[in-house]
This record gives structure tokens, C-alpha cells and sequence, in this order.
């Protein structure tokens, strides 16, 4: 039997190889979809990586076996699958591996207006009944007749509706490199910059799910070296990276340097509040603490919340926030029916950049204050006692405060970390801020040596 908890698990994507992953399972997913959801019709979207469209159709067929009409918008973005749900009011499935490499794939599936769909409200049920289907041989006929199955594009009311959210309209001119990874970038991109005074030089626009330049992955930086040289090669004022299925966005600034996404997340919350002052901003955990500062400054309620869009959106619908964001890329909008949208983040950054005369690294200097470590890995077999080690050996300390909200979070006087373990793999994953670089690499080295030395006796015994 297929592994079905790497298939889909909890409104994420977890690739999946081919022989776990055929048409036949996707149809049941569709079906069981339209079961559990009750939804009496839905959208469907894919990316460009070989297996989607035929898993997208597999999927719409089990769907309508259900009764349900389905909508397909066949290529799109992730972000304009959650559009789709949201001005068509239909629960949706989007079929994409994300940043993952070309022989994966996987589901992201959400309800009418793009809520998402969680372990504990319809995941765990749908996967559950998927199993019973293999076991059994098959799905039973809906109670109600064979729904209908069409065909809409949706890119272009995607992109009219992104525009309406963003005031573009007294921008100068600027000239923007954007390497869409041969992902769904190349599909969306030319269509929302269509309109505005933008000089765009493309890379990598070739739909091509095998990936023949590089993975469609910015958050790993071998992947926006291209990116970088292209900047400073021509002259341009930004640089934008887009992964898969164009959901998140990385900027880098007219120096070829990476902008850290805290940094578009201050940026962007002090625009959002600017319209509506006094609101409430998510950020998680480990996004920088000048993100909190620059909300309180404008204005602004941060809340602080554990990673991962589980959470990020759940915060959202319960503050009523106006604005999310995470150390990942992700940006997540009220006025988007709550969901992440790294195309809609990416024109505010244009916004603020066409709307005065410096660069974008001045731009943005007042939102990036603190050095960082970025993200560190280990591999450990033993992640429960190695953070019980670490945080043991902090506790007490003076002026040290201690807080396990996800993994555990150490903050002293003028630095803070986290250290996280991995949900899918033996890792524990490390962040470090402080007010100087020193202090972030004192207090990295430290906490470092104790998550690997247990990792460094075994390489020497």
C-alpha cells in the first residue's frame, strides 16, 4: 500500500516517488475529498512537473464519481489555486511538489475560500478512507449522479485582482530579474507585471518540471547564484526568486545580496498597516525580532506564533490579522482569503521601491537589524535528549528566559535562538540572532557543540 501520510499531511506538500503515487490513488483522494468535505463542487490546479496533469484529472474524475462539478484551471500557481477558491467560493486541490525535485509530487487541498484543510479537520479522515478504498479495491459510486467536469482559465482575473490590492499606479520605472526556476513563476509572472512600468529580464520562464537549470528551490542559496550574477550583470534595481509552484517569493537587492524575508515581512506589514492602523501582524517565532519592532512601530499588534501555515492561519482567522509572515517566504493577506501569496508580497515590494529614489538596500536597511546565523541542520538520532541538553545547559543562566511554544526558543540579553526538530527527517534545525555577529557566532558555536557532540563520539569511537 502507498504510504499515504507522505502523499498529503496536514494541508502540506510531502512528495511522494511514482510507485507510490499513480492515478489510481489520486482518483480516490478525489473522491474521498468530495466525501469528507461534503463539498458539492470544487477547483483543480497543477504545476508543470510531468505526473501533475494526469494526477489533476485522475483527481477531478473521482471527485465527479462523487457527485461534485469541478472546475479545472489546469497550470496555475499555488497562489492562484487559493485565488480560484476564494472569488469562486469551491474547495480546491492543487497538485505540486513544491521546491521538491522533479520525481515528487504530492497535494495541497484547502476548503471553499482557500481554509485550509488540517489533520484535524478532514486530513486525517480523507487519508483514512483512501486506505479503506485500496484495501477494499476501489471507491463505492456517489449517492448522488456523475457530477461535470470544465474548464476555466483564471490567470488573468488572478493577476487583475492581485493589482487591485497594491497601489502601483505613480511607481517610476525599474528594471527586475526574475528567475522563475522553469516553475509555475514563468506561467504567472509575465501576466501580473503586464501592466506596470517594469523592464522585466527573465530566466528560466520554460515551464519544465525536470528542473534543467536548477532546483526551484531560492531558500537553499546555491539556487539564487544565477539569480545574483544577473543583477549585477545588468544593472537591475531587484532581483526576485520564485520556488515551484510560485507560492513564496526571495528579493534580492540591486548589490546581488539577498533580502532576508523577515525583512520583506516588516517591510510589508508596515504597508499593510499604513491602511489599517492598529491591526494585528502574525509572525512566527523565528523571524527576526526587528519584524515585532517594525509592527509596534507602525502602529501595529504583533503575535507571535509557531512555524508552519497550520498556524500562521489559524492565528489569522482568529485575530482577524491583517498580515502574516514567516522566516520561509511565506506571506500570508487578509484580503487573500488568509492564504500565502509570495506574487502579491513581491508587488509591494515594487510598491516601496518604485515610490522613492533609493535602492533597494537602502530600502530596506531600516527593516534588517540584526545579524543572524540562518538556518543550521544537524543530523541527530536522539533530537528529544539533545534538546533537553541544550536547554539544560542555559537554564539558570542570568538574564536568560526559556520558552518551549515550538522546539525551544532561549533568549537573553541581546541574542536569542532556536532550536527546532525536523517533523520528517532526524534533524535538529538551529536559528541564532543578536545584535552583533560575534555574539550570534559565540552563541552558535555553543549551542552546536552540544547538539553534535554526541554526533562527533560516534564518528570517533
Amino acid at each position: 500500500m502507498a504510504d499515504l501520510s507522505q502523499i498529503v499531511k496536514a494541508y502540506d506538500v510531502r512528495g511522494v516517488v511514482p510507485d507510490q503515487w499513480d492515478e489510481g490513488t489520486a482518483e480516490l483522494f478525489g473522491a474521498a475529498f468530495v466525501r469528507v468535505t461534503e463539498a458539492p463542487a470544487i477547483v483543480v490546479g497543477h504545476d508543470m512537473r510531468p505526473s501533475s496533469p494526469g494526477l489533476a484529472r485522475a483527481f477531478a474524475q473521482g471527485a465527479a464519481s462523487q457527485g461534485a462539478d469541478v472546475t479545472e484551471i489546469g497550470l496555475c500557481s499555488t497562489d492562484q489555486l487559493y485565488f480560484a477558491s476564494g472569488e469562486l467560493g469551491l474547495a480546491g486541490a492543487m497538485f505540486t511538489a513544491s521546491h521538491n525535485p522533479a520525481q515528487y509530487n504530492g497535494i495541497k487541498m484547502c476548503r471553499r475560500g482557500a481554509a485550509p484543510v488540517g489533520e484535524d479537520t478532514g486530513l486525517a479522515q480523507i487519508r483514512s478512507l483512501v486506505e479503506r478504498w485500496l484495501d477494499e479495491g476501489g471507491a463505492p459510486a456517489g449517492d448522488t449522479s456523475q457530477g461535470t467536469i470544465g474548464q476555466r482559465d483564471m490567470l488573468e482575473d488572478y493577476a487583475a485582482y492581485l493589482r487591485s490590492l497594491v497601489d502601483l499606479s505613480g511607481i517610476r520605472p525599474l528594471k527586475v530579474v526574475v528567475d522563475a526556476g522553469n516553475g509555475m513563476g514563468g506561467h504567472t509572472v509575465p501576466t501580473v507585471l503586464s501592466e506596470l512600468p517594469v523592464e522585466l529580464d527573465a530566466m528560466y520562464f520554460q515551464l519544465d518540471g525536470t528542473f534543467p537549470n536548477h532546483e526551484a528551490n531560492p531558500l537553499d542559496p546555491k539556487n539564487i547564484v544565477d539569480l545574483r550574477h544577473r543583477v549585477l550583470q545588468t544593472g537591475a534595481d531587484i532581483g526576485l526568486a520564485f520556488d515551484g509552484d510560485a507560492d513564496r517569493c526571495f528579493v534580492v537587492d540591486e548589490r546581488g545580496e539577498p533580502v532576508p524575508p523577515s525583512a520583506i515581512t516588516a517591510l510589508v506589514a508596515s504597508r499593510e498597516l499604513a491602511k489599517a492602523p492598529g491591526a494585528t501582524v502574525i509572525h512566527n517565532l523565528i523571524t527576526s525580532r526587528a519584524v515585532p519592532e517594525v509592527v509596534k512601530e507602525s502602529g501595529g499588534a504583533p503575535v507571535r506564533t509557531r512555524v508552519g501555515h497550520s498556524f500562521i492561519k489559524a492565528e489569522m482567522a482568529r485575530t482577524g490579522a491583517i498580515f502574516g509572515g514567516e522566516h520561509s517566504a511565506h506571506y500570508y493577506f487578509r484580503d487573500f482569503w488568509n492564504a500565502d501569496t509570495g506574487m502579491l508580497a513581491a508587488l509591494h515590494v515594487l510598491a516601496a521601491l518604485g515610490g522613492q529614489e533609493g535602492t533597494l538596500s537602502q530600502l530596506v536597511a531600516h527593516y534588517d537589524r540584526y545579524p543572524s546565523s540562518g538556518e543550521i541542520n544537524s543530523t541527530v538520532e536522539d533530537q528529544f535528549n539533545r534538546t533537553n541538553a541544550v536547554k539544560a545547559a542555559f537554564a539558570g543562566s542570568e538574564g536568560v528566559t526559556i520558552d518551549e511554544l515550538d522546539g525551544l526558543s532561549v533568549t537573553g540579553v541581546n541574542w536569542w535562538f532556536n532550536l527546532r526538530p525536523s517533523n520528517t527527517e532526524p534533524l535538529l534545525r538551529l536559528n541564532v540572532e543578536a545584535c552583533d555577529t560575534e555574539t550570534v557566532e559565540r552563541i552558535k558555536d555553543e549551542v552546536l557543540a552540544i547538539v553534535r557532540a554526541e554526533t562527533e563520539r560516534d564518528a570517533q569511537a
